[in-house]
Order: structure tokens, then sequence, then C-alpha cells
């Protein structure tokens, strides 16, 4: 099963007006795995218990924020590594400036490990997620061809056959 890769139509550039518009593909992620079915997928065929899984992800979950709020920068081998993160108003001296109200929009980052994005950039493949424009979303690209009259050898509007081949990647 591959990942689904939607297409929508946006400006090309979005900061000038009447730009050309563009297809781009963007994610569409599926509906998230609870955290029980989770920790069950990912402790089958192993000698480790869901539940213990479940036990050590909620010492984590306790453990990283408080990490965090020292100050310290916390790795998880094989997966990367949380930091914090924040920006800052400018202050014209030394003494002006004051972290309470200068200091905002304050986030925890996670940050992949090298080896965790090559194995996904290495094994991901796309699929057909379907099209997006104008307010209008398709489940797949020959929906959108049939609903629009474009297939894949055609131009705009001027209506053709579907060859039936949509796979992304």
């Amino acid at each position: 099963m591959g990942f689904k890769c939607k297409l929508i139509e946006k400006d090309s550039n979005p900061m000038q007006e009447g730009s050309p518009k563009k297809w781009y593909g963007t994610t569409q992620s599926e509906t998230p795995l609870s955290g029980k079915a989770m920790t069950k997928a990912a402790a089958e065929n192993t000698t480790l218990a869901p539940i213990e899984l479940e036990a050590a992800l909620d010492l984590l979950a306790n453990f990283i924020p408080q990490q965090l709020l020292q100050g310290h920068t916390v790795t998880l081998p094989g997966l990367g590594y949380f930091r914090i993160t924040f920006k800052s108003k400018g202050a014209d001296t030394v003494k002006d400036f004051n972290p309470k109200e200068m200091i905002y929009d304050i986030r925890p980052v996670f940050v992949p490990s090298k080896e965790l994005r090559d194995r996904i950039r290495q094994n991901i493949e796309f699929e057909d997620g379907g099209v997006k424009q104008g307010g209008i979303s398709y489940a797949t690209r020959a929906d959108y061809y049939t609903a629009t009259g474009q297939g894949p050898t055609t131009q705009p509007g001027t209506g053709g056959e579907d060859d039936g081949d949509h796979q992304l990647g």
C-alpha cells in the first residue's frame, strides 16, 4: 500500500496576484491508529506485550517535557530528538529585554534522525489520492477526468478517453 498523494491546484506564486495556477502534490493522511491499536501493531511478533509498550510510551510522555523544561535536548535512539524552539521580539538594550514579554511561539520540535528519514524516503511509494480543484474534492484522478472531461491525453475542456493509468511514482 502506498502513501496517498492528492493533487491541488494553487497559484504558482501566492504573493503575486494573477500568477498562473499549477498542480501540487500534497499529503493525504489516513486516520491515525488509536494508542492501543498502535501499541498492539508495534509489539506484534515480539515478546513485548502491548501494555508494556504503552507503559513505556507513557513514561516517555512524562519524561520528555520534564527534560525539555530543564533545557535538555531529548534523544530517542533510532528515531530522532526533541528540542524547544521559540521566537523573540528584539530589545534596544540588554537591560530592556524581558523574556516573559518578548519570547513567544514556544514549541517543542521533533527532528527525525537521518536513519529514520532515509528508511522512509527509500521505501515510500506514492499512489493516487485524488484531486482537489476549486473547493471540489475528487476521490481519484479518474473521477476528476470523468467529471471535467479532461483525460490524461486531452487538453482541458476537449473531452477524451481516460487510459486508467493513474499511479503516482
